[in-house]
Formats: C-alpha cells, sequence, structure tokens
C-alpha cells in the first residue's frame, strides 16, 4: 500500500451539489473580484467580476434551455478556445443540467463528425477558429450549430427570461463527457460526474498551501477541452480567484503577459517548461510568481532543474488521469519535491501499487497504479461500463514504484499509449487511418522520443506491391484525416515488418531498431 490521502477528508459533493454551485458561491463571497482576463483577437481585454460572470452564466443557461430546446441529461459540446465564451457556455450548459463534451480545437472534421456522433450531442459550440470545421462534421445531421453571435443571441434571450439560478442536476449525475480510450484505438467516452470533479477541486483544496489561492491570478493557457484544464479552472472557481486565459502559448507573447497581469500561479505543461528554460531573461518575466506546476507529462528533470536555478522557483509535478478528474498525487503533498517523483496522493484519495494477480507489491516494487475516491469517474459512455470496480478501486494501467516516503516515480504507461505534449495519442486510430490509404498494404505506430513534446509519432508503412509511396505521401494523406499532434513526425517506409507467432506485429522490435532500412521523412515542425 502506498501512503495515501486521509479518506473521506474531501468533500464529495455527494450532497447533489452542481458544479456550477462553485460560480455561485464565488459570486456570493467575492462579487467584486475580477472572475477572468480574456483578450480577444482585437486586443480588446474584459474582465468580467464573479458577481458579472455568475448572471451571464444564469442568462446562458436560461438562453440555452429555452432556445435550443434541450432537457436535462442533453448532450452539448464545445469547440470552443479558451475565452470567456467557453467559460459562460460551459457553466451555462452544467447549470441548465445539460452534459458538456468539450472538443479539441485541433480536430479535423472528421474527428468531430465522430466525436458528436458517438456522444450523441444535441448542439454544438464553435467559434471563429472552429467554425468550419464544425460545419462541416454537422453535414446531413440536424444538430444546432451555435456561433459566436449566437451564443450572445442566447445570452441576450436569457436575461430576459428566468433562468434556473441553480442546476437542476447534480450530484452522481454527469456533468462532463471526456473523449479518451484505451490502448485499442476508437476514443470512449469518460462520463465524469458533478460529485467526481467537486471532489477533486476539494481535494487539492485541502493541500496545504492550496495550489491556487483566493488573491491567486492564475495563467489558464491549459486548453479547456482537456481535463486538465478544466481541473484548473475549477480549483480557480472554488477560490474565487483570476484567471487569465490564454488561448495558445507563445513564449514571447505569454511572458509578456504574465507580467502585464501580475501573474502569480502558473500551471502548465512540460513544453511551456521547456521554451521558458531557455529564456535569458526567466527570472524577470516570472518575477511575483509564486507557484509554478506541470502536469499531463513528465517533466525532464534538466529543464525543472534550469527553470529552478534560473528563478528559485520549485516546479511542482503531478500525475493524474481523465477518469480521475484529475488529479491523484502532486509533489505538493510531498515534504519535499525530488527530481523524478510525481509525489503523494492528495487528500481523499487512496492509492496502491499492485502485481498481475491485483496483490500489493513489495516495498520499493514498481506494481500497476490502482486508485480509489470520491473523484472517481462513474465509467464509459453511455452504460457506465469498465469504470470502478465493486469495491471502488480503479485501474489505471499506468507502472511505478514508491520509495521510502511514499512518493511515487512512473516507470511506464500504458502499452502502446504516445503522449504528445500531454495528450493522448492512440496507435490504432492512427493505424486505421493509414489503412485507408490505396497504397498502404501495412502500417505500425509507435512512440519516440521528442525534445518539445515529450513524445512524438513515429509510423512504419509497407507499401503495396507495384506502388510507388513516398513518406511525404503518408504525410499528405494523415494531414487531411487526423489533428496536428495525432499525426506521425517520422515517417519510414519498410519492405515489411516484424511479427510475433500469433501474426500481430512486433512493436517491441520496432522500438529496438529490428527494421530493414527504408526511406524515412520528418514531418517539419
Amino acid at each position: 500500500m502506498v501512503a495515501s490521502g486521509t479518506v473521506g477528508s474531501a468533500d464529495p459533493g455527494g450532497s447533489g451539489a452542481n458544479l456550477a454551485d462553485l460560480l455561485r458561491a464565488a459570486a456570493t463571497r467575492r462579487p467584486d473580484t475580477v472572475a477572468l482576463v480574456d483578450h480577444d483577437a482585437s486586443g480588446a481585454r474584459a474582465a468580467p467580476t464573479w458577481a458579472e460572470l455568475d448572471a451571464a452564466v444564469d442568462a446562458a443557461a436560461a438562453g440555452i434551455r429555452g432556445g435550443l430546446g434541450l432537457h436535462p441529461g442533453h448532450r452539448v459540446a464545445l469547440a470552443l478556445a479558451n475565452s470567456g465564451a467557453f467559460v459562460t457556455a460551459y457553466f451555462g450548459a452544467l447549470r441548465a443540467g445539460l452534459v458538456v463534451v468539450p472538443v479539441n480545437t485541433g480536430l479535423t472534421s472528421h474527428e468531430v463528425a465522430q466525436l458528436l456522433s458517438d456522444s450523441q450531442a444535441h448542439a454544438v459550440f464553435c467559434d471563429d477558429s472552429t467554425q468550419h470545421v464544425v460545419e462541416e462534421a454537422v453535414v446531413g445531421t440536424h444538430r444546432a450549430v451555435v456561433d459566436p453571435a449566437g451564443l450572445d443571441s442566447l445570452v441576450s434571450a436569457g436575461r430576459a427570461a428566468a433562468g434556473p439560478g441553480t442546476g437542476v442536476t447534480g450530484g452522481e449525475d454527469t456533468a462532463l463527457l471526456l473523449f479518451t480510450s484505451g490502448t485499442s484505438g476508437r476514443p470512449k467516452g469518460a462520463m465524469l460526474s458533478h460529485r467526481a470533479l467537486i471532489a477533486n477541486i476539494r481535494q487539492c483544496g485541502l493541500l496545504e498551501p492550496a495550489p491556487v489561492a483566493p488573491d491567486d491570478v492564475v495563467l489558464v493557457v491549459l486548453p479547456l477541452f482537456h481535463v486538465y484544464g478544466l481541473g484548473v479552472l475549477g480549483q480557480v472557481t472554488e477560490a474565487g480567484a483570476t484567471a487569465v486565459l490564454v488561448d495558445r502559448f507563445d513564449v514571447e507573447a505569454t511572458s509578456a503577459l504574465v507580467s502585464a497581469e501580475h501573474v502569480t500561479n502558473i500551471p502548465g505543461a512540460p513544453p511551456m517548461y521547456v521554451a521558458w528554460s531557455r529564456r535569458p531573461a526567466l527570472a524577470e518575466q516570472l518575477r511575483g510568481v509564486r507557484v509554478l506546476a506541470s502536469g499531463a507529462a513528465p517533466l525532464p528533470v534538466t529543464v525543472s532543474d534550469a527553470i529552478r536555478s534560473a528563478t528559485g522557483l520549485v516546479v511542482h509535478e503531478g500525475y493524474g488521469l481523465t477518469e480521475t478528474a484529475p488529479v491523484v498525487t502532486t509533489t505538493m503533498a510531498s515534504a519535499s519535491v525530488k527530481p523524478g517523483s510525481v509525489g503523494r496522493p492528495v487528500p481523499g484519495v487512496q492509492v496502491r501499487l499492485v502485481d498481475e494477480d491485483g496483490d500489493d507489491v513489495a516495498d520499493g516494487d514498481p506494481g500497476e497504479i490502482v486508485v480509489r475516491g470520491a473523484n472517481l469517474f462513474s465509467g464509459y459512455w453511455p452504460d457506465g461500463a469498465d469504470g470502478p470496480d465493486e469495491t471502488g478501486w480503479y485501474a489505471t494501467g499506468d507502472v511505478a514504484y514508491a520509495d521510502d516516503d511514499g512518493d511515487l516515480f512512473l516507470v511506464d504507461r500504458r502499452k502502446e499509449l504516445v503522449l504528445v505534449s500531454g495528450f493522448n495519442v492512440y496507435p490504432r486510430e492512427i493505424e486505421d487511418v493509414l489503412a485507408e490509404h490505396p497504397d498502404i498494404a501495412e502500417s505500425a505506430v509507435i512512440a519516440v522520443p521528442d525534445p518539445e513534446t515529450g513524445e512524438a509519432v513515429k509510423a512504419f508503412v509497407v507499401p503495396r506491391r507495384g506502388s510507388s509511396l513516398s513518406p511525404q505521401d503518408v504525410l499528405d494523406h494523415c494531414a487531411h484525416r487526423l489533428a496536428r499532434f495525432k499525426r506521425p513526425s517520422v515517417v519510414v517506409v519498410v519492405d515489411g515488418l516484424p511479427h510475433s507467432a500469433t501474426g500481430k506485429v512486433a512493436k517491441g522490435r520496432l522500438r529496438a531498431g529490428d527494421v530493414g532500412p527504408g526511406q524515412t521523412s520528418v514531418r517539419p515542425p
């Protein structure tokens, strides 16, 4: 057994609370505090207070329910960049009793159409950056598309109507449907209840000091379509702090914004810190920041050392996953920050390391991480399959060992998974796209190290006899079918792939370099 957070010490939201109730509470406690800072494409700065945001969310809830004819439990997809519009639509949909389906804004129309179909979404919100893709994705369906003007109209209509005021669903009702998957390929929708999301926010809030304090100004550059970004938004809301919304990390522009907005708290991912570690004036640019945190992928020790040397700040690391809403462990729960460690469980979360038979491993031995707590998901859409077992434990498929202090060190992840800048990329999905190319007879995808993104996708393809397939042909094919982060960074055209005795591609041999010479192409950065 790994040392665990105190079980039951975090309010699981068992009272039936709706996640949007946290926003109402913030508006009551800190009505005049700026809730969001949002710069639009023209550079205009909007800074609504918590009271103003709560009123807008009430109007959005009423407008969405009335204007779109939706009922509690219906799904609405949000294909929106980090913006005030996302936050308003997100909390408005939750307050209206709907289930939110966040959409990665980098997906292609083919991928968005698949997600909308799988989630049975009734409507999808888009902005200028995603409108074309969304409109292509809904061709031939009856799904409503709400563009920026449409959202404004719904909010305006809602202001004239009597809004729900408080959430009409909550507790065990599903709040979020976040698509992730096992290594077998097609994404699955993890059903996260209001209970699970509120529990994890409050579990993190019990850390001392808390990751987000009421007076913090928090940089929210993590995408809000990702569970990590939504978790940060939840912590900001619970604390009644201020969120500075950034749609895309740019080392120059984001550094200037950190200074201009007096940011004190930066949750991020490794690529951000890789870029910042190379900045000669980093200490000045991060002056005033009290907390740095990194998640979604392992942070190279050399990078965390460089940040600490330049600024004196420790970069706290953590471990979590979509199914745990998301935080399981953090170095903020540890007595000291150790290089390479992801820390200890947050309060209210239990962790065990088990062997293949489900028994606890010996001290110091690696084992699969299994988790129990009020923050666990309700299983996969639509029937709750493959959720926690009858005793409440969920097997993550990730492998770690614990040192004598109970601090966790990740050893491996689910076989085959590629983690690109913190986003899960599943080889089967890419291999299915490659199989659609008429000149590809067989393919295999593996992960390779990448200094910028942690890992990248490498594809081995076997051309059909008589074809003149080139690596560039493969890259061009993928460009039309896959989001950029999923596309192969390296393509190798080979005469054949190694196979096991059962005919399965032996990917272990590919990782070891056991493949004949081939023609290679690298995707431009």
